[in-house]
């Protein structure tokens, strides 16, 4: 049985395939993981390799099944109003709440002795399928379903009912450790117009726009954006930003930002995103314009 096998990774794209020849499955919010059994004992490992068997241990005895040897490719998720949530996945873990975590099996590499690598997607997920069932697997393992059907409309519902996105992946393509458009990944982008309450300089522009959020009669800080502009932009911004500027921050609760220029709130920053953290910070967030408030 091979040791670590790099993971295959999917391209990104602004659009899913279509065609009948494509597995869809929902893009899951969390950490990718492939489990190796080896005659009873089990190991996890991270995409880059690292062994965090320890960490996800309950996970690591879920895997307590009549099978000698098998690697298994997928994500662990925490779920929060029924979406994955990787803010809820690092507070379960930060917690030690290992009963919050699921693993989710989407690949099968290797099954007692078989390399089944160079075998369809399709064929590996129908024994990976098979396996789960006849082994009885419960608990935090769950196999990974898909669909087969119009990629752009199933990304469309994934978006409106609050997912990451999705994931398209050839139903007869091998599985290869590297980036490739036999995976293709979509994500779901919000996008919302926030407060900008201070700037960080740069020597011609902006490195960084502070904004926040009207909670009532409150200010609330949502965090920074610090991509999504030119050179040109970026000086437009500045010489905006530097004609109301303030004393002192105008957020009703005080951040340590000490490389900061607070500005009155006169400015909002159109700000793509991909999600709001625990902290109820901006994730992934891109500066796609400004505008007076």
């Amino acid at each position: 049985m091979p040791g670590f096998v790099p993971p295959q990774l999917a391209s990104l794209k602004s659009k899913p395939p279509a065609g009948d020849n494509w597995l869809h499955e929902i893009k899951y919010d969390g950490y990718r993981l492939q489990i190796h059994l080896d005659k009873g004992r089990v190991t996890i490992r991270t995409r880059t390799g690292l062994d965090w068997t320890k960490r996800f241990s309950a996970i690591a005895a879920a895997f307590d099944i009549p099978v000698d040897r098998a690697i298994f490719d997928g994500e662990v998720v925490a779920v929060k109003d029924g979406r994955t949530n990787f803010s809820e996945l690092q507070a379960a873990l930060a917690a030690g709440r290992q009963e919050a975590l699921t693993f989710n099996a989407f690949d099968l590499l290797f099954l007692e002795g078989f390399d089944l690598r160079d075998a369809p997607l399709s064929e590996r997920k129908r024994i990976l399928k098979e396996l789960l069932e006849e082994t009885g697997v419960s608990g935090p393992i769950l196999y990974a379903d898909h669909l087969v059907s119009d990629g752009p409309r199933l990304f469309a519902h994934a978006c409106k009912l609050g997912f990451e996105g999705i994931i398209s992946k050839k139903a007869d393509a091998p599985y290869r450790s590297e980036r490739s458009d036999a995976w293709i990944k979509v994500k779901c982008v919000q996008r919302a117009k926030f407060p900008v309450v201070g700037f960080v300089k740069d020597p011609t522009g902006v490195a960084a726009l502070h904004l926040a959020k009207k909670v009532g009669l409150e200010l609330t800080y949502v965090g920074k954006v610090g991509t999504g502009w030119s050179r040109t932009v970026s000086s437009q911004i500045r010489k905006q930003l530097e004609t109301v500027v303030s004393s002192k921050s105008m957020l009703t609760k005080a951040i340590r930002a000490p490389k900061t220029t607070w500005v009155e709130p006169k400015f909002v920053a159109e700000v793509e995103y991909q999600d709001i953290t625990a902290d109820g910070l901006l994730r992934a967030s891109s500066f796609k314009g400004l505008s007076k408030a």
